[in-house]
């Protein structure tokens, strides 16, 4: 596994997957962090405010700062890139424009969780050029310990991706807080909607993870014919209303990400 990561930028994301690797118990010895805005880091973990004061201990870093920075940060920390492998968290910034950012890196890995790496259920996807079998396999021992790493053959689908997997919680959260909003609207008490929609999307998505039949499936045994639940069913399913939504959702999202590339 890498031995020393430095994580450059410890944002939403960046902070997630730290917390992430120390719950799945890495020594937060091996961890360090460059961030002039972060107050403070985890017990053990090295703070830098300043590029010139990290040690030239690391054997890889996570850049985690906003993909728009890239071209005012990359060229001061070449230093810290040079030799090393570079993992990028910027969204939309392909393969080619981070070889051109940091050409002495070792190799460059895109990779794209969601906030789930804190409690180490997060898809992790990665496309990567540059990584030799051991530090490809070192790559997928870093990032599995946030949940399920996966690897594509190549970043033509990054973009989609990232929005199903890496912008989908926001969507999933955007959803609890509709079913919620929509109890309330028709007369039940909004902290009681609250506390209904949360627990029936955590036991669904449970129950989804660890069934034998997939999402459309456990849906149908749900609703039985004539029932409650089908009524219900009838509105989402009517025209594709649901499935359409969705696809104009993702085809926005993975549009945004081809368009942070160009620098839009």
């Amino acid at each position: 596994m890498t031995n020393q990561l430095l994580i450059i930028g410890c944002g939403n994301m960046g902070g997630a997957m730290l917390a992430g690797w120390l719950a799945a118990g890495v020594d937060p010895a091996r961890l360090s962090v460059l961030d002039p805005a972060l107050s403070e880091a985890p017990a053990g973990v090295a703070l830098y405010r300043d590029a010139a004061a990290v040690p030239s201990t690391h054997d890889a870093v996570l850049l985690g700062f906003k993909p728009q920075q890239l071209g005012q940060l990359g060229p001061g920390l070449q230093g810290l890139t040079t030799g090393r492998t570079v993992y990028s968290l910027l969204a939309g910034i392909r393969l080619d424009q981070l070889q051109a950012a940091f050409p002495g890196a070792a190799a460059h890995v895109r990779v794209m969780p969601n906030l789930a790496a804190r409690i180490n259920k997060s898809p992790v996807i990665l496309a990567e050029a540059g990584l030799d079998a051991a530090r490809r396999d070192a790559a997928f021992a870093l990032f599995g310990q946030l949940g399920t790493a996966l690897w594509l053959d190549g970043e033509a689908q990054f973009d989609l991706v990232t929005a199903l997997a890496g912008s989908g919680p926001g969507f999933v959260y955007r959803f609890i807080d509709a079913l919620a909003g929509a109890a309330a609207d028709l007369g039940l008490d909004q902290a009681s909607a609250d506390a209904l929609a949360l627990a029936t999307v955590e036991g669904a998505a449970a129950l989804a993870a660890t069934s034998d039949v997939g999402p459309a499936t456990l849906a149908d045994r749900v609703a039985s014919p004539g029932g409650m639940t089908r009524e219900g069913l009838n509105v989402l399913d009517e025209e594709a209303a649901l499935r359409r939504l969705l696809t104009e959702t993702l085809r926005a999202t993975a549009a945004k990400g081809a368009a942070l590339s160009k620098g839009s």
